[in-house]
């Protein structure tokens, strides 16, 4: 695995002034008449508590944080406070739905941001996309920074989410405050930390990681010493051919949770039970989504038959929903396993990949008529043993 010593090559790289700050208000007061009250944007009339509700959601739906950030979180949560339970259901706009404040993803309390302060002269940062699904949060990203802690006791693990829409959703939810990259950043040097090492939790070198790695360039001359571990798939490699120790780690490891939580003693017992595992990653317009057919180059090199690797985005287009339905029919299985090539089981796992909804993947297999049985396991590779060991073996590969 390569390691990269990035102190001096971040120089290079073009500084990013990434506002993806996260907010922090708490359970506001209840308050059914507020003295400012939202208009709509296209007719400038006075919003009832409802259209309220919906639009200060939408305005803390963005990927940039501003000075009325916290307060905008705030006022979210104390307008859907605000209302009935018949009202809540009827909250809806660009982005507001009444899932926002209103589905239950689990209890944001056993979570940890990792946000603390005096944490010595050396940090691991860990780096993810981020989720607001609560138990997600927990067995998926704590997961994996637990493990770098246990693995390494006397350097301090925080945490970043390049995502602001959900720092600013977990934020105004659950009352929770997560650090984004420039927070994170700015917390590291008020601590006066001079050994940092950041270990992004992406599955790959795609947009989130060139966005982190011009974040952390404009911070570098702050530390003696940066280094950056290598996402979980390792090198992107130029075309579909090329894998790795990495992808054949990754590859392995989801495959054996996969087979043993779906209680087959093998992949041969499952394939002789004619089903068939799909892995389904997010997809990606970048250069990295060649990731994704490299995978399933990988899987074929194992002489995995009866996996196959999917994108939400269909992106590559053989990881499309219809192009990947089409392999598995084709190669005679009868029953399907859907299953996240996703650090977390958040939205794209929960709705995109097993929800009721007509165009969820499940929904689309189960509709063909071709398969027998379609069903889902809604779980992250970041609650994976195998997966936090590799980010682990990442870390350690950079500070040796």
């Amino acid at each position: 695995m390569k390691a990269r010593l990035t102190a001096a090559l971040l120089t290079g790289v073009m500084a990013c002034s990434m506002v993806l700050t996260g907010c922090s208000g708490g359970d506001a007061e209840k308050d059914t008449t507020p003295t400012e009250k939202e208009t709509d944007t296209n007719t400038g009339k006075e919003l009832d508590a409802v259209g309220e509700a919906a639009a200060l959601i939408d305005a803390i739906y963005v990927q940039e944080r501003t000075d009325q950030t916290d307060e905008q979180c705030a006022k979210a949560k104390e307008a859907w406070d605000a209302l009935t339970e018949e009202e809540k259901e009827q909250v809806s706009g660009k982005n507001a739905d009444p899932d926002y404040f209103g589905r239950d993803t689990g209890d944001a309390s056993k979570d940890d941001p990792r946000n603390q302060d005096e944490i010595g002269e050396n940090e691991i940062l860990a780096v993810s996309f981020g989720t607001s699904f609560n138990s997600s949060r927990v067995d998926d990203i704590k997961g994996i920074e637990d493990a770098i802690q246990a693995a390494y006791p006397d350097w301090s693990v925080r945490r970043a989410f390049t995502s602001q829409i959900i720092i600013n959703h977990v934020q105004a939810r659950d009352g929770e405050a997560i650090d984004n990259m420039q927070q994170a950043l700015e917390r590291a040097v008020a601590n006066k930390v001079k050994n940092l090492v950041v270990q992004p939790t992406h599955l790959m070198h795609g947009a989130e990681y060139d966005e982190m790695m011009e974040t952390v360039s404009a911070y570098a001359d702050q530390f003696g010493t940066v280094k950056v571990a290598e996402p979980l798939l390792g090198d992107v490699g130029t075309d579909a051919a090329v894998i790795n120790a990495d992808k054949e780690a990754v590859a392995k490891a989801l495959t054996a949770e996969a087979v043993k939580e779906a209680g087959f003693g093998s992949l041969d017992a499952a394939k002789e039970d004619q089903t068939a595992f799909v892995f389904l990653g997010h997809g990606t317009s970048h250069t990295a989504k060649v990731s994704y057919s490299q995978m399933q180059t990988q899987m074929g090199e194992l002489g995995y038959d009866n996996v196959f690797i999917g994108t939400v985005e269909g992106e590559p287009e053989e990881t499309s929903c219809e192009a990947v339905m089409e392999a598995v029919a084709q190669a005679g299985y009868k029953k399907v396993i859907l299953r996240p090539l996703m650090v977390v089981a958040g939205d794209h796992a929960n709705n995109d990949m097993a929800g009721e909804d007509e165009d969820s993947w499940i929904s689309v297999f189960r509709a063909s008529g071709k398969f027998d049985s379609v069903d889902a396991q809604i779980s992250g590779l970041g609650s994976i043993a195998d997966i936090q060991k590799l980010y682990v073996e990442h870390i350690k590969a950079v500070m040796d």
